[in-house]
C-alpha cells in the first residue's frame, strides 16, 4: 500500500506540471496561429495597395517633363526625358522593377527636384507620427477614463453629461477645433507656441509643445469613440452571467472589475483604434496646415498639386504600410486581452 500511495503521490505532482507545459504550448500555439492570419492579411492587402498606388500614377497621364522642361517642351524632349526615366518600358516592367526598388526601402526620387523620396518623408513622417502618435494617446487616456466613468454611473447625470461631452466634441472638425485652440491657448494666453515644430533634440518640453494644440486637435473624434465605445463594452459585459457568477461567489468589486468586465468589454475600444489611426493621418492634412508643422500632410498635398507621381506614390505606400501595421498590432493587442476576439482575425 505505500508503494501504491508513493506512486499515486508521484503522478499527481507531476500532473500540474504537464498541465502547466500543456497550457503553454496551446497557447503559444494560438499566438503563432494568429500571427500567420495577421501576415496573410496585411501582404495580399500590402500587395493590393501597391499595385493600386501604382496603377493610379501610371492612369493620370504626368509626365516629369512638364514638372522639369514646362509647357514649351518639344515631343522630342518629352520622349528623351520619359525615356531617362524608365517611363517608356510596358507598365509590368515598370511596375516590377518599382516594386523591388520598394522592398529594399528605395521609393525612387521626385520629379520636381530629383531627390530621394525615402530622404524627403523620413523626417517629415516624423512630424506627423508625433503629432498623430501624441493624438492617440490623448484619444485613448482621456476615452477611456470618459468611458469608465460613464460605465460606472450609468444612467446617472455623470452618464448624461459624458455622453453629451462625447456627441459634442465628434461633431467639431479638427480645423474649427486648431483655430479655436490657437486663439485661446497661443494668441489669449501664451502659454503655447501656435505654430512651428522642434525635434526632440531640442528638449522634451519644446518638442511637446509644439505638438500639443494639434494633437488635441486632432484626439477629439478619437476620445468620443473609445469613451461610447469603452461605455457600450463595459455595459454589455457586467450584465453576463459570469459577472454575476463572480459577484456571488464573493470576489471584490475591484477584481470583479478589472478581471472580468474591463478584459471582455475593452474589446469594442480597442477595436474601434484600428480605424481612427487612419483618421489621424489624414486629418494631419489640414491640422498640419493650421499649425505650419511641415509634415507628411503638407508634403502629400503639395506633391500632389505639383504632379509630382513618386512622391504621391511614396506618400500612399507609407500610408498603406502604416495603417495595415496599426491594424495588425491592435488584433495582436485584441488577442492578447481577450482571447475569443481571434476568432474573428
Amino acid at each position: 500500500m505505500t508503494a501504491q500511495a508513493e506512486h499515486l503521490s508521484t503522478r499527481l505532482s507531476l500532473q500540474p506540471v504537464a498541465s502547466a507545459k500543456t497550457v503553454g504550448v496551446l497557447r503559444l500555439h494560438r499566438v503563432g496561429r494568429t500571427v500567420l492570419r495577421l501576415v496573410g492579411v496585411f501582404v495580399p492587402v500590402f500587395l493590393l495597395g501597391t499595385f493600386a498606388t501604382f496603377l493610379l500614377g501610371n492612369l493620370s497621364g504626368l509626365s516629369p517633363a512638364y514638372l522639369q522642361l514646362g509647357e514649351s517642351a518639344t515631343p522630342e524632349q518629352v520622349a528623351a526625358l520619359e525615356r531617362e526615366w524608365g517611363l517608356d518600358r510596358p507598365f509590368v516592367v515598370q511596375y516590377l522593377d518599382w516594386f523591388g526598388s520598394l522592398l529594399r526601402g528605395d521609393l525612387g526620387n521626385s520629379w520636381y527636384n530629383g531627390q530621394s523620396i525615402s530622404e524627403l518623408l523620413l523626417g517629415r513622417a516624423i512630424v506627423s507620427l508625433s503629432a498623430s502618435f501624441l493624438a492617440l494617446v490623448i484619444g485613448v487616456v482621456v476615452g477611456f477614463a470618459l468611458g469608465v466613468l460613464a460605465a460606472a454611473f450609468r444612467g446617472r447625470p455623470v452618464d448624461r453629461g459624458v455622453t453629451a461631452f462625447t456627441t459634442l466634441i465628434s461633431t467639431m472638425p479638427p480645423f474649427v477645433v486648431g483655430i479655436a485652440l490657437v486663439a485661446v491657448f497661443a494668441v489669449s494666453l501664451g502659454w503655447l507656441p501656435s505654430a512651428g515644430y522642434l525635434p526632440l533634440d531640442a528638449g522634451l518640453w519644446p518638442w511637446l509643445s509644439h505638438l500639443l494644440l494639434p494633437a488635441i486637435a486632432l484626439s477629439f473624434d478619437t476620445i468620443a469613440d473609445v469613451a461610447r465605445q469603452l461605455r457600450t463594452g463595459l455595459v454589455t459585459a457586467s450584465g453576463e452571467n459570469y459577472v454575476t457568477g463572480a459577484i456571488v461567489r464573493g470576489l471584490s468589486p475591484r477584481r470583479v472589475f478589472f478581471v472580468h468586465v474591463l478584459r471582455n468589454g475593452v474589446s469594442p475600444a480597442i477595436a474601434i483604434l484600428g480605424m481612427k489611426f487612419p483618421n489621424l493621418l489624414g486629418g494631419a492634412v489640414v491640422t498640419e496646415a493650421i499649425f505650419g508643422l511641415a509634415g507628411y500632410g503638407v508634403f502629400a498635398s503639395e506633391s500632389a498639386l505639383r504632379g509630382d507621381v513618386p512622391a504621391v506614390q511614396g506618400v500612399l505606400v507609407i500610408a498603406v504600410v502604416l495603417v495595415v501595421t496599426f491594424n495588425v498590432i491592435v488584433n495582436l493587442i485584441l488577442n492578447r486581452i481577450s482571447p475569443a476576439s481571434a476568432r474573428g482575425v
